[in-house]
Order: structure tokens, then sequence, then C-alpha cells
């Protein structure tokens, strides 16, 4: 710290995820039902990268109804994901449960129906109801869902009525979020860790068989897809947009980087066309919007992971570069600088984290809605034009304020809006397929080995809703040579480079953050929760005892400043540690 202000941050992720060596020899088809266990929130978009790699290895063409109902699937994993991120961990940094109680039910009705005219629960009567339930978990002692937070903070700048409105939409997204997540039940056969084939689907589509894709299960999904497009509509839109109005200032701090990557996705045709996608592929460099760049995922300078603040050796030395069809997972934990647990602290200045730091092209760069949106923006975009200009408008913001804690927040929502109205198109071209006679969703013509080359790479390329997510194979005689997952936590919360460069996380809580009471890090907790930040993708964490290690360390300069090493030479700094106790279970930062 300097002053009351973050001077240096460090993120890290402090125990091994190691599914690459669990991947070598292995079938090539199967590989996707090992990495879904990489997390238990996230299954399908390893998943799906994963059956991406093989047939990009393959070049092997899936059918068009597959294409769709993967789009389909990955739609509703966005609408849900976003959703429930914003309910359910990030709005608490915004939203004051405990303040709601003092709220007026008959204030907070006209407040709701001021902010969502046609969303139907918004009376005073239900959000008395709603304040009697709160208040019985208060006087009993137990939040609950709600424990463990700064309530009362001066951070805290929503009036009780809107705290209230808050809450109320949290207990319904609950509710609304099983129904959402039957889209993977449908097509995959069962959630949350759905059935994937590569060379298509594996949902067979007979409108007259009880066991296939039948009249009575597509329209089952017409209905949550009208019921996902209400709810974001009438409801998340909204929220954010009202939320977002009280807390101006954070428009201004938590960018950090400057530099964006989109991987592309949801094609209209296939993943060979990315001209197709609705997520645009492309860099932007230093805010520059008017210059986009475009992403060879073959190009041995282009993506590469360092692991110079790794607990990883690389045959070519610590400072060296890898493109993932090269990469390498040779663990050495004790031998650069990994503490023996219990730890305080760790040694910034050698290995700090068991994420490695992706770069394209030598920079840092940002992943997730923010880099979509932006690039949608940057691309002309119809929808997106509109709705960040009117978002822009609303909050009486210019374009920078997108650069921010509070813009990362806010595209993430639009971006919502947007996969849910593209929904309907896909299902519309599927039921249109389907009425022509086409009911294919599977291609045999790759399925057997014999049929393969004696070598193949290929490399899996997913949006997945917190980024862009990699999934790069090496085959040799049918089995799996070389296999790395390159995540969007690995992007955003690995360490600092050969260089120094810091990661996304580090560097967005470096950007002006200025902490009314480091005891209760509120500030810190908005910015990193606005990635939407799940280390499951990047690292597999318990403590020695089997307890969670989530911690945040803040430290003033000129105040100690040892990381159980070398301190670093301004005597100090910030250090934000960041994991997951488990693979199915989310943890805030």
């Amino acid at each position: 710290m300097q002053g009351d202000r973050i001077h240096q941050a460090y993120s890290s992720g402090t125990m091994v995820r190691g599914i690459e060596i669990i991947m070598q020899g292995r079938d090539p088809r199967d590989a996707w039902a090992f990495v879904q266990r990489i997390c238990g929130v996230c299954t399908l978009v390893h998943g799906m990268a994963s059956i991406r790699s093989v047939e990009d290895a393959l070049k092997y063409e899936i059918p068009p109804n597959a294409q769709l109902i993967r789009n389909i699937m990955i739609g509703s994993q966005y609408v849900l994901d976003h959703v429930m991120h914003f309910y359910h961990l990030h709005a608490l940094d915004w939203v004051d449960v405990v303040s709601a109680l003092s709220a007026d039910p008959k204030a907070t009705s006209e407040l709701a129906q001021a902010v969502s005219p046609r969303w139907p629960k918004s009376s005073e009567g239900y959000f008395r109801d709603m304040k009697k339930k709160l208040q019985t978990f208060v006087e009993g002692g137990q939040l609950g869902i709600f424990a463990n937070a700064y309530w009362g903070h001066p951070a805290y700048k929503l009036p009780p009525e809107a705290n209230l409105m808050a809450v109320a939409h949290y207990l319904e997204a609950l509710a609304w979020q099983r129904d959402v997540a039957k889209i993977h039940a449908i097509f995959g056969g069962k959630n949350p860790h759905p059935n994937f084939v590569v060379g298509g689907v594996p949902s067979p589509i007979d409108l007259n068989s009880d066991s296939a894709i039948n009249a009575e299960r597509l329209q089952i999904v017409q209905k949550i897809i009208d019921m996902m497009k209400v709810f974001v509509d009438q409801v998340y839109v909204p929220d954010t947009l009202a939320i977002a109005g009280f807390y101006k200032d954070w428009f201004g701090r938590g960018e950090g980087l400057g530099n964006f990557i989109s991987f592309g996705d949801l094609p209209s045709k296939t993943m060979n066309d990315p001209d197709s996608f609705l997520f645009p592929r492309g860099a932007i460099l230093g805010r520059k919007l008017n210059e986009i760049h475009e992403v060879d995922f073959k190009d041995p300078n282009g993506i590469q992971e360092f692991v110079s603040h790794a607990w990883y050796d690389y045959s070519g030395g610590k400072n060296q570069g890898l493109h993932p069809w090269d990469g390498e997972t040779k663990l050495n934990y004790e031998g650069r600088g990994g503490p023996k647990p219990p730890y305080k602290q760790l040694d910034v200045n050698d290995g700090y984290s068991w994420l490695k730091s992706p770069r394209w092209k030598g920079h840092s760069m940002e992943v997730g809605p923010l880099a979509r949106v932006l690039l949608m923006y940057a691309r002309g975009h119809d929808q997106t034009r509109e709705l960040v200009d009117y978002t822009l408008r609303t909050m009486d913001a210019p374009v920078e304020a997108l650069f921010s804690t509070l813009g990362r927040t806010a595209a993430r929502t639009l971006e919502t809006k947007i996969v849910a109205d593209a929904m309907q198109g896909w299902m519309d071209q599927l039921l249109g397929n389907i009425r022509a006679g086409d009911t294919k969703t599977f291609n045999e013509v790759k399925w057997n080995p014999s049929s393969w080359p004696s070598e193949a790479k290929g490399v899996g390329v997913h949006e997945a809703p917190r980024g862009g997510l990699s999934h790069w194979i090496v085959i040799k005689n049918g089995r799996i040579d070389n296999y790395q997952c390159v995540v969007p936590s690995t992007w955003t919360a690995g360490p600092r480079d050969s260089n120094g460069v810091p990661g996304a996380y580090e560097a967005a809580l470096q950007d002006n953050h200025q902490l009314y009471d480091p005891e209760q890090p509120i500030e810190i907790l908005r910015t990193i929760h606005s990635f939407d930040p799940c280390l499951a993708c990047a690292v597999h964490m318990v403590g020695p005892n089997g307890e969670p290690g989530v911690t945040v360390k803040v430290e003033t300069l000129g105040g100690g400043g040892d990381y159980g090493g070398s301190a670093p030479s301004n005597g100090g700094g910030s250090f934000a540690s960041s994991g997951k106790n488990d693979m199915d279970d989310e943890i805030p930062f």
C-alpha cells in the first residue's frame, strides 16, 4: 500500500492443476470426459474446447444441426453463468443486504416498477414478504447465503429500497437457474457434466421417439429460451443500469492492461469460418478500437506461456516462452521458491503461483466479456453499438468508461442480452432444418482411428463466459502425445512474466484503487469479481488440513514487506492470493 492506495498487487494460485499430465497417452475421443472435470461449474466449456481441438487436428467436419445445438448449449451457458455471477457473487459487492431491512416495501415497489415496468413480481405485498423473510434470517443470527460480507461498509451507496429489490432478484435468480440448466440436460443427456462427441453431438433427433430429441423436448427448449430472454430483459439489464447509476466513480478505476483479445465463437456456419462468428476474433492493444489485430493460433510467436514466476520448469529455461503445442508441464515447486505449508508469505522474486503467464505476441491480455464487447463494438456490430451507446448515454459516461471495473460488469450484462436474443435465431434454424427433413447430428466419417494420420495437432478455441479458452492437442499414432489448456483464469489471474509485466488481475488492482479500510477490502473484491473469477480452471486448491485458502493480504510500504524471500525493491506491496477449495464450489476471490 502507498497511503490508502494499492501500490503493487500479486495474484497467486496455490495448487497445481496437472490435467495435462493425466491426458498423455489417452484416446483423443475420450479427452472431453476427462477435461470436463477441471471444473464442476464450467463443465460444458472444457468439453467443447476439447472436442474442437480433436476436430481441428483431424479436419473433422460436423453437421449443421450439430453446430446449431452446440450454439444453443453455449448460449444457455452464457446466460446462466452471467446471471448467476451477477446476482450471487458480484451484486453483493454493491448491494448491502442488511440495509434492506430498513426499506419501505411501498417505496421498493414503486422503484421496481419504475426500473422494470413489465416485471410482474413488484407489488408492495411481495416486497413486504421478502423483507420479513430477510428479517427472519437476521434475527435468527443466520444470514445463510448472505453471510461473510462487509455489510454496513461505507462504500455501499444504494438506498435501502434498491437493496431490498436486489435481494428479491437474488432469490428469484436461484429458482430461475434451475430451469435454464435443463437445456444442457436435454441436448447433453445430463447436467452438470453433459455428454459430447467428436464429430457432432450425442443427441439424435427423432420427433417420434421417446429416447431422442423429440417434439416435446424441443418445445421445452423453446420455452426456456423465452424465459431466459424475459429475465434478462426485465430483471438483469435494468438492475445493472440501476445499480451502476449509484457507482459512477467505478467507471474510472480497475482497467489495468488496456489490451484485449477475443478468440471468436458462435459461428453461423463452421468454426473454420471466423467471418461467420457472432463473437469476432481479434486483439486490441492500448485501447485502440480503430486498430484490430488478427490472431493466428498457429503462429509460434503468437500465444505463448511463460513460467518466470510460476512453479514450473522449462527445458530451455524459466524465461523462455512456449507455444502450447510445444508446451511443457514440469512441476518444480520446491526448486522455484515454493514454501512449505503452513505459510504466510510467498517469494515474488521467484515463483509465486501455480498459474503460468500466457502472452500474445509478448503482451499481457485481458479476456472475457469486456474484450468480446469491445471487439464487437469496434467491428461495428449493430446491436452491440446500440446497447453500448445507450448504456453510456444513460450513465452520462464517455467511451473510456468501458475500460474499468464497472465497464467490465456492464459489458457482461449487455453480452448476455446479445446472446439471449441470438439463441432464438439458432433455434429457428434448427427447427427449419428438421422440418426440411435434415435430422443429422453426427458425422461418422473420421470416427475410426484407422482413418487418422499418424501425427496431427489441433487447437480447440472457445469463448467461454469468462473469456478465451483454448485446448491444444498433439496426436501421435492415435494417442494423445501432448495436451495443454490455456484457460481464461490463466490469462487474467496469471503472475508477472519475465519482463515483470503483471497479469490482468494484478494490473487492475494497481489501477486507481483507494481502500477505505484495508481490513475490509471491498474495493478489491469489486474489481476481482468484475472478471468473474473462477480459479478451478487454472488451479485446484485446498489447505494442508482441508480448509479453504482464500486470503487477502495488504501491506503498507515500509511496514515489513517480507514475502518469505527477498522483498520487492520498493519495500513491499499488496498481495492477493486467490483460489478454489473445491472443484464444484465457486469462492469469491
